[in-house]
């Protein structure tokens, strides 16, 4: 997409209802106007898969021959509403393509995609069984390892597919090329990596508005969900305590309910507490095992900044299964705790599997633990642990029982 970045080039201008040279009409807007986040009507900015579907959105309209305009009509779906949302330009292209800019607005908390311009080039296509568009992965968009295709979450392909069936005639689709000009750098500052996403940030997300998962304000806005919840005529009794956007997006895809799922973000403890208070007789705690490693000893609220020790669980637990000696030692040391894991692997495969049968063990326990502490209450939550593949690594003793019911 070597032609975009000459639009890309000229940020202070705005030109409405011109002329480029490649002919046609377009419109190219200041990236220098007000942020979104701004508007003092704003709560939270948007998640990436949002300003990709705005860019998608403005570039199907310029195929269409739609007037110029400054912002776009995008439901968004989760939560249902119609928002207009401003994108930065749009252009016609000679082979009779289009592209249009979106900039990333993640509103007034840290985000690492704050300011990131996306670029999407449409061009019409053959129909697609299904679907009303194909979507490429271009430069800066996250890749699973081994694979070429968009890792691309089922909120952002739905909320593509809602928002451009209206604009695709029956008789054809969209390509849409999606490029992240500054993608592969950012995705350094993440850990995508270690869920095997690699070349760019991964197109993931399972609803419009960002939430922090260490700010305060995600911990009140889940125990007003739970609250919610717990006021329905059928109560909560069930409950799937998510950590993270990956395991939102798995958890379904392992065949956990949706309507159960719970992102929780690093407030496990408060969040297990008020699970019991409002009635949960039977949860389940999933995510990532080098988060929830935590849990296993007695951190329960899992943010980096505020608390670590995975390397000393680890540790210990894998000497309470007898490592010993200079491997315990390397083990102790390894970078990340899914290196370390692999190398016990390697290493001692079989008391790699007693390690993974421990660990949810403790956890499960130590939740337990956490929840009487704080409550009276008794609730023994289940654990399920998955790896950078995106596989379950491990199951705890009661939490076989979810996915049973999942594979019937």
């Amino acid at each position: 997409m070597g032609q975009g970045s000459s639009v890309e080039a000229c940020p202070s201008c705005r030109w409405v209802g011109g002329r480029n040279p490649a002919g046609g009409s377009f419109t190219l807007k200041s990236s220098r106007l007000p942020p979104l986040s701004a508007s003092s009507a704003l709560d939270s900015g948007y998640t990436l898969p949002v300003w990709v579907a705005v860019a998608a959105v403005a570039a199907v309209q310029q195929l269409n021959g739609d007037p110029p305009v400054e912002r776009v009509s995008l439901d968004l779906l989760q939560p249902a509403s119609l928002r207009e949302l401003p994108f930065e330009a749009v252009a016609p292209w000679g082979d009779g393509s289009a592209m249009a800019i979106s900039r990333c607005d993640p509103g007034p908390g840290l985000d690492l995609t704050r300011g990131l311009a996306v670029w999407v080039r449409a061009s019409w296509a053959e129909p697609s069984e299904g679907w009303c568009f194909q979507l490429q992965a271009g430069a800066g968009v996250g890749r699973l390892v081994g694979g070429d295709e968009a890792c691309l979450s089922a909120f952002a392909r739905e909320l593509l597919q809602h928002n451009l069936a209206d604009l695709v005639p029956a008789d054809r689709s969209v390509a849409l090329e999606v490029v992240l000009p500054q993608g592969r750098e950012r995705a350094l500052r993440t850990s995508n990596a270690a869920f095997g996403v690699v070349e760019g940030l991964a197109l993931i997300g399972t609803q419009a508005e960002v939430q922090s998962s260490a700010a305060p304000d995600q911990l009140q806005s889940c125990l007003e969900e739970l609250r919610q919840r717990a006021a329905r005529p059928e109560g909560c009794s069930e409950l799937v305590l998510v950590v993270g956007e990956n395991g939102l997006d798995l958890a379904p895809r392992l065949g956990l309910p949706a309507e159960l799922l719970l992102k929780s973000g690093n407030w496990i403890g408060p969040l297990l507490a008020a699970a019991a208070e409002q009635g949960v007789q039977r949860l389940l705690l999933f995510g990532y095992h080098g988060k929830l490693l935590k849990l296993a000893g007695g951190i329960f609220h899992t943010h980096h900044h505020l608390a670590d020790g995975r390397a000393e669980v680890l540790t210990a637990l894998a000497a309470l299964e007898g490592l010993q000696g200079d491997l315990l030692q390397e083990l102790h040391h390894s970078a990340t705790t899914e290196a370390a894991l692999q190398l016990l692997r390697q290493k001692q495969p079989e008391l790699e599997q007693r390690l993974r049968q421990r660990i949810t063990a403790v956890i499960e326990a130590r939740a337990a633990a956490s929840i009487r502490a704080t409550t009276g209450l008794t609730l023994e939550p289940g654990v399920a642990l998955f790896d950078r593949s995106r596989q379950l690594w491990a199951v705890g003793p009661r939490g076989h029982s979810w996915f049973a019911e999942a594979a019937l």
